[in-house]
């Protein structure tokens, strides 16, 4: 458990620590899911080993958040039995081709479509057990 001021969910960044119930490292925070324009905070993805794939904590499993700190309301073993986490589809507006380029510009900051490569989910959690090992 950490002694600091709780904090909003908009300010979660990867690579935060998650801590148990117990208050114990359990993991990093690999992803924050929600819709940030109208406050809905889904959950979060995080990476519990350095070659495994992220787990899924929803929203209302996350109990505290501090700076650089997310506490869980699970435990450990709680922890380890969570669902691998499922990137959610992204939404698109399809528009027609006969659409201008002010509105196709419009489209892809109202409805971004991105895809995350595994690799890169890798790096961070090479990262993140270095950290670890050093004792950061």
């Amino acid at each position: 458990m950490t002694n600091a001021d709780p904090v909003s969910w908009f300010v979660i960044e990867e690579g935060w620590k998650v801590l148990d119930s117990a208050g114990e490292e359990v993991g990093a925070v690999d992803e924050v899911v929600g819709d940030s324009s109208n406050d809905i905070f889904n959950g979060l993805a995080i990476s519990t080993s350095v070659l495994g794939r992220p787990r899924y904590v929803p929203a209302e499993k996350v109990g505290t958040i501090t700076e650089g700190h997310v506490e869980l309301k699970l435990t450990k073993g709680e922890v380890e039995r969570l669902e691998e986490f499922r990137e959610p589809p992204t939404s698109a507006e399809i528009l027609p081709e006969g659409a201008g380029f002010l509105r196709r510009a419009e489209a892809a900051v109202e409805a971004p479509i991105h895809s995350r490569p595994e690799h890169e989910n890798i790096w961070r959690r090479l990262w993140w057990a270095l950290r670890r090992m050093v004792g950061r």
